[in-house]
C-alpha cells in the first residue's frame, strides 16, 4: 500500500512515499522558500526518483491543518489537484498529529505545538504505546498560560515549530518539559504519511471534492477585518 504524503502547513515543507509502514523516501525543506515555488518540484523529484508514477500510488495524504493559512491551503489545493488528475483517494490529517507519529520514536507522552500568535498556540496532546500514537485531547488554540497550568510538571517532549517558544515561556512552572530533538520537531511527509495510513485501512479516505482544510481560527486578515468592522460600528452606534 503505497502513499503519497504531503506536509507545507508551516515554514517547512515535506513529501514523502511510503509503503505501509516503510518509508521508502522523503524530501524536507526548510529554506525560507515559498511552498507555491517549492512543494509540486518536490513532490516530482521524489516520484522520478523513486521509479514511481501516480498510477502506482493507492491514496495521497496531506496534513489539512492546523497551521498557516496560507501553507494549509497550499498543501490541500496541491493534494486536490494530484488526485483529481490521477483519480486517487485522499486522506487530510490533523498537522498536529502528523507531528506526533513523527516523532513516536521518542515514546511517552507528546506536547504538539505550533505557534498561533498573540499568546497561544495550536496544541494537542498525544502518548505513545506500543509504536502507536493515541490522542489525549482534541486540537485546539490555547493560551501558554492556559497550556502550563493543565500540563502541570507531568513529563512531555515538545514538538513542533512552536517548542521553543513553548519551552522558554513556561519551563520555570512546567519542569518535566523537554525538547525534542531538532530533527523529530517538526512535521514531516512520513509523519503525515503514518498518520494517514490507520485511516486508509479503517476505509477512511475521501474523494478529492470532499478534502477540505481545517483551520482552528480565521485568518489573521480577516480577522483584523471584522474587528475594524466591530471599531466602526461602535463607533458609529448613537448613545442615549
Amino acid at each position: 500500500m503505497k502513499i503519497l504524503a504531503l506536509e507545507s502547513s508551516a515554514v517547512s515543507a515535506s513529501v514523502a512515499l511510503t509503503e505501509d509502514e516503510k518509508l521508502v523516501a522523503q524530501s524536507f525543506q526548510n529554506c525560507g522558500l515559498t511552498h507555491s515555488r517549492t512543494l509540486l518540484p518536490m513532490v516530482e523529484n521524489l516520484l522520478a526518483n523513486c521509479g514511481v508514477s501516480l498510477a502506482d500510488v493507492d491514496a495521497i495524504a496531506v496534513a489539512h491543518g492546523p497551521g498557516s493559512f496560507t501553507g494549509v491551503r497550499i498543501g490541500v489545493a496541491t493534494v486536490k489537484g494530484l488526485a483529481l488528475g490521477a483519480d486517487k483517494p485522499c486522506l487530510g490529517v490533523s498537522t498536529l498529529e502528523a507531528m506526533a507519529w513523527g516523532a513516536r520514536a521518542l515514546g511517552g507522552d507528546l506536547c504538539c505545538v505550533m505557534d498561533a500568535r498573540a499568546g497561544q498556540v495550536y496544541n494537542a496532546l498525544f502518548t505513545v504505546e506500543d509504536g502507536k500514537v493515541r490522542r489525549l485531547c482534541d486540537d485546539r488554540a490555547i493560551k501558554l498560560t492556559e497550556l502550563a497550568e493543565e500540563i502541570g510538571e507531568a513529563p512531555y517532549f515538545l514538538v513542533g515549530d512552536g517548542a521553543d517558544l513553548c519551552y522558554n515561556t513556561i519551563k520555570e512552572n512546567c519542569t518535566g518539559l523537554r525538547l525534542a530533538p531538532a530533527e523529530l520537531r517538526f512535521a514531516t511527509g512520513f509523519g503525515v504519511a503514518a498518520a494517514a495510513l490507520p485511516l486508509f485501512r479503517e476505509g477512511k479516505a475521501c474523494s478529492p471534492q470532499e478534502l477540505d482544510a481545517f483551520y482552528l481560527r480565521r485568518p489573521q486578515a480577516e480577522r483584523e477585518r471584522m474587528a475594524r468592522l466591530a471599531q466602526t460600528k461602535q463607533q458609529t452606534t448613537p448613545h442615549n
